[in-house]
């Protein structure tokens, strides 16, 4: 228990921050390369079960040591239930997609997330975006198609299961943004468990022996239950650092950093699996990760722009 009463310094604080950051860049692909392995005996949809069961029960400790409140506002318990369903979607999508695709190549159609946020923010939210943050934008969604062609050329029409991820998970983010206000992170991921694996578990008994690869729950063997669990655990992990993270320092000082996510897919997915993207879909990932890097860069120019004008004297 922290016992001190001394306030660490901001750039500590920014440096746990950045630490906490990259400490999710490799904890989450090891959440992926769980989850291709056991992708092999066990459906997609148990592994998604699995991975919000883990979530649920990992958290729960948490919950009380903290003396948290389970309580929830009825006013939010709608935005929860979408939170929990847009993730379960993102989640089955993407373990779809990479029991047959190199994890790189998923991965980096998912990266196109921050562009439809911006978009979305833009033309439905009317948030202030200009036209070089939209033509970045632009440009990531060309990224990636260079990405999906060889993959789609190579494995049909999974190879745009990482869309579905992409959207989910932007649509995630959007009602994340509210509820991160007015909850605690430990609770906001213990519900978003709970309500997910409720939301699962029917869905596994309705599907059992119907025969579908997707969904016809079988039952675990020897080593497959560790990579069950390490599905659950690596990705409430990751979660968990990413959160954290982002309460230490400022999101523009840490969203750089999440590229940093690819390189470790790849070469994550290159050991364990001897995948490795083509030259096309490394051009692809080139395109993405500039178009992010330089969409983050107009942003902070734009925060400092409004820094400054706020600052000026009226005349």
């Amino acid at each position: 228990m922290q016992t001190t009463t001394s306030i660490s310094p901001p750039t500590d604080r920014i440096l746990a921050g950045v630490v906490l950051m990259l400490g999710f860049c490799v904890t989450a692909p090891m959440l992926d390369v769980a989850a291709k392995l056991a992708s092999d005996t066990i459906p997609v949809g148990q592994i998604t079960t699995a991975r919000f069961v883990v979530q649920c029960a990992l958290m729960a400790p948490f919950v009380w040591a903290m003396g948290l409140s389970l309580r929830v506002a009825r006013e939010h318990w709608l935005a929860l239930l979408c939170r929990a369903a847009l993730l379960l979607i993102s989640t089955f999508c993407f373990i779809a997609a990479i029991r047959v695709m190199p994890l790189a190549d998923a991965l980096a159609i998912v990266f196109v997330a921050p562009f439809i946020v911006l978009l979305v923010g833009k033309f439905y939210l009317g948030e202030d975006v200009g036209p070089r943050r939209v033509g970045a934008a632009v440009v990531g969604f060309a990224g990636v198609l260079f990405v999906i062609q060889p993959s789609f050329a190579a494995f049909g029409a999974v190879a745009l299961f990482p869309l579905g991820t992409a959207v989910g998970f932007a649509s995630y983010i959007l009602v994340t943004r509210g509820l991160s206000r007015r909850m605690h992170p430990v609770t906001l991921q213990f519900h978003t468990g709970l309500i997910a694996s409720l939301l699962c578990l029917p869905g596994m008994l309705l599907a059992e022996g119907t025969g579908s690869d997707l969904l016809d729950p079988v039952w675990p063997e020897g080593f497959v239950w560790v990579l069950l669990l390490a599905v659950g655990f690596f990705a409430t992990l990751s979660h968990m650092m990413m959160t954290y993270a982002l309460s230490f320092a400022p999101s523009a000082t840490l969203a750089p950093l999440q590229y940093l996510e690819l390189p470790v897919a790849a070469l994550l997915g290159y050991l364990v699996f001897r995948d490795f993207p083509n030259a096309l879909a490394l051009t692809g990932i080139a395109i993405i990760i500039g178009a992010g890097l330089y969409m983050i860069h107009r942003e902070r120019v734009t925060a400092r722009q409004l820094v400054t004008e706020r600052a000026a004297p009226p005349f």
